[in-house]
């Protein structure tokens, strides 16, 4: 029986699009997605240093009414159905139906950033285990659709296990900005994503969600390396990190997007992943905040381009919106001013450049609210009944909270629910402390006017801040609320109905 190296992972790209993405060993010429009665041969979009990858699409019929079905699906090579990396030959998914309220699950931080915290994790994956529990529950609706915001895996141990960069690591930042990277490397660093990709995703239960719910992934920084974007330009354009950088995102466009024939892609041939989809009333809009980040900018003006003639749209849908990085969240700028003016300043960047409310990024999020809030007054326009709701997804900060921008002038709102981490942990009390010290969450007006507030709001049944790992279910109630429920490994349960 041939064996699947990653995958399958399931993909949307549609109301009825759905795609997979898998690899295998170099020397399989053929494989073919059998899905429903039906068979589509996948085509080759990448290869590896040891595997070629696979990508498979065909259309679902999607049942009328309010009632889903289920999708069962196999790969099959040289006639016979492989297996992933847990013995598994055979999967299905949820098809929801027409009329039907889809449920969706939302996770971030997918991962450590250091062998310590793994270490001193004890169940690194048990909200994964939680999520498939819920997922397969005979009284429970499955998910339609596994929204994934960014660190879907941690490269940063790459300047370990990299003996070429373990070496550059020790250079003074003048060699390390003139070093011209071998061709042992180069190939280290290629191997080191080949073997991540085939690693990190193979947990069973984690596998199993992917091979099971279809997803839609943006990355952050993590997928590339920690702080990606927020270094000085100097360190952004030498040789070392532009080739990871370059090595990153052929794996990303792989294995998250699963490659550019992705239908969704607001801009298929551009420098940016930046995508839309449709999917049972709601509108999906990621952006990508990593591709084409600087100091200077989060996103370029040909991302702005698209982005802004997506929210021009008159969609009657709900939006949900994927920022890697909170739009709303605590403030860092004092602790930011304060690094500015010490010899400290460049080795701390990343840490604080990379928030939507560092100096060099307000004015792009003030544009990016005033656009949410234009949109969001575009599909409300005229409704007597019900309103639809603008959500900004996040992760990154490894704590979950939720907060709203709410525009008196307008009459809209936008909200933010941040869900993070699904497997790397919080900050320790101490660490939360520290945070706590230097930034606040003081109410912000965006206008001289003040008509657009900013503010931190409180789940029920939990403090402000939610410092446990966890992840977010959403469900349209019949109260027409859309209820965010984290799920996470605290006593409480979080959850806040969305107006």
């Amino acid at each position: 029986m041939a064996a699947l190296k990653v995958g399958p992972v399931l993909g949307l790209e549609g109301e009825d699009l759905y795609t997979v993405c898998f690899s295998t060993a170099l020397e399989v010429a053929e494989t073919t997605w059998q899905l429903g009665g039906k068979s589509a041969k996948c085509r080759i979009i990448a290869e590896t240093p040891n595997s070629r990858v696979w990508r498979g699409e065909q259309k679902i019929t999607v049942p009328s009414g309010d009632g889903g079905k289920q999708v069962p699906y196999q790969i099959i090579i040289d006639g016979a159905a492989a297996s992933d990396r847990n013995r598994r030959d055979e999967w299905g998914f949820y098809v929801p139906g027409k009329t039907e309220e889809a449920r969706f699950a939302y996770g971030s931080c997918n991962g450590f950033s250091s062998l310590d915290l793994m270490h001193k994790t004890e169940e690194p994956y048990r909200l994964w285990q939680e999520m498939a529990e819920t997922h397969f529950a005979k009284d429970e609706t499955p998910f339609s659709l596994l929204l994934m915001g960014g660190d879907q895996l941690y490269a940063d141990s790459i300047w370990t296990e990299v003996a070429g960069l373990a070496t550059w690591n020790k250079y003074s930042k003048k060699e390390k900005e003139a070093y011209k990277i071998p061709p042992t490397t180069r190939n280290q660093i290629d191997l080191f994503f080949e073997k991540l990709y085939e690693t990190r995703w193979t947990d069973p239960s984690m596998s199993l969600m992917l091979a099971s719910v279809p997803s839609v992934m943006m990355w952050d920084d993590h997928d590339i390396f920690d702080g990606w974007g927020s270094f000085p330009e100097t360190m952004q354009d030498c040789e070392v990190f532009q080739y990871i950088f370059e090595t990153a995102k052929k794996y990303f466009e792989t294995f998250q997007i699963r490659s550019r024939f992705n239908k969704s892609l607001l801009e298929p041939d551009g420098a940016h992943y930046a995508f839309k989809t449709d999917f049972r009333g709601y509108r999906i809009l990621a952006l990508d905040n990593r591709a084409e980040r600087t100091l200077q900018q989060v996103m370029s003006s040909a991302q702005w381009e698209k982005v802004i003639a997506c929210l021009k749209e008159d969609t009657k849908a709900h939006l949900l919106v994927l920022s890697a990085v909170p739009v709303v969240y605590r403030d860092f700028s004092a602790a930011e001013k304060a690094f500015d003016a010490t010899p400290w300043e460049e080795e701390l960047t990343d840490d604080l450049k990379d928030h939507w409310r560092s100096k060099n990024h307000e004015g792009e999020r003030a544009r990016l609210i005033h656009w949410l809030l234009e949109n969001a007054q575009i599909r409300n326009a005229g409704q007597m009944g019900e309103k639809y709701k603008t959500v900004i997804l996040s992760g990154d900060v490894h704590i979950g909270c939720i907060g709203v921008i709410h525009d008196s002038k307008r009459n809209c709102k936008v909200h933010q629910v941040v869900s993070s981490g699904i497997v790397h942990p919080s900050p320790s009390r101490l660490q939360w402390i520290g945070i706590m010290t230097v930034t606040n969450d003081n109410t912000e007006f965006l206008d001289e006017d003040q008509n657009i507030r900013i503010s931190m709001l409180t789940p029920f049944a939990s403090d402000k801040y939610i410092r446990q790992r966890n992840f977010v279910t959403l469900n349209m109630g019949t109260d027409k609320k859309l209820w965010i429920n984290w799920q996470s490994e605290g006593k409480d349960t979080p959850c806040y109905p969305i107006q």
